[in-house]
Order: structure tokens, then C-alpha cells, then sequence
């Protein structure tokens, strides 16, 4: 049953991408859906997104794709053949800026080694 939960979120992932790309209003922030996690009843997914853009067009986005949740369920249910279609749940995801909050601070440390040791 894992794998079946894995495969229709991966599937979802592609599909609110694409949708998310052409429906939802952007201004200039780069909305990225990293993962989708789908409930094991098939009734609820959490879907991950990464916005590239200041905090404001974070919030921003994050509020125009609540809001425009119903519209990205209905054409989920056209493009995505299930029993149910899952209620979409928006969460920011943090993890590609913490990744490279690490890179950078690794970076540092490196050109700093190098230095002592010169």
C-alpha cells in the first residue's frame, strides 16, 4: 500500500505543478511544488511548496493558493483519475533555503581553513 501512496503522490506533484503554473497569479515569486504526502485513505494530501521571492511573496503565494484551492482540486479530479480527490492542504517548505544556509556556512568554514592554513 506504501508504494500506491507514493506513486499518486508523485503523480499529484506533476499535476498541481503544471496547474499551479498556468491558474494561480505568481508576481515575480517562483512557486516550486517540492513534495506532495497523500493521507493513506486517499482523502487528504500535504502539499510542499518552495517560493522563491521576499517573505511578503511568500504569504502571498501561500494565500493565493488556498484561495484558489478549489479551482486546483477541480482540475486535479479532470487530469487525475481516483475514487476521492484529496483535499489539498498548502505548507511552505523551508528545506531549500535551509540547504543553502548549510552550503554557505560550509563555504565559509572552507575559505577560512584555507586561510589559517596559508
Amino acid at each position: 500500500m506504501k508504494h500506491r501512496l507514493i506513486r499518486v503522490g508523485e503523480i499529484l506533484k506533476r499535476e498541481l505543478s503544471t496547474v499551479i503554473l498556468r491558474e494561480v497569479p505568481s508576481d515575480g515569486a517562483l512557486i516550486t511544488v517540492n513534495a506532495v504526502d497523500v493521507s493513506p485513505d486517499l482523502r487528504n494530501a500535504t502539499v510542499h511548496v518552495s517560493v522563491l521571492g521576499t517573505a511578503a511573496q511568500q504569504r502571498t503565494a501561500l494565500e493565493r493558493l488556498e484561495h484558489h484551492r478549489r479551482v486546483l482540486q477541480a482540475e486535479v479530479s479532470k487530469r487525475v483519475v481516483l475514487k476521492f480527490t484529496p483535499h489539498l492542504h498548502f505548507r511552505l517548505d523551508e528545506s531549500v533555503e535551509r540547504g543553502s544556509r548549510v552550503l554557505d556556512i560550509l563555504e565559509e568554514l572552507g575559505t577560512d581553513g584555507e586561510e589559517a592554513g596559508t
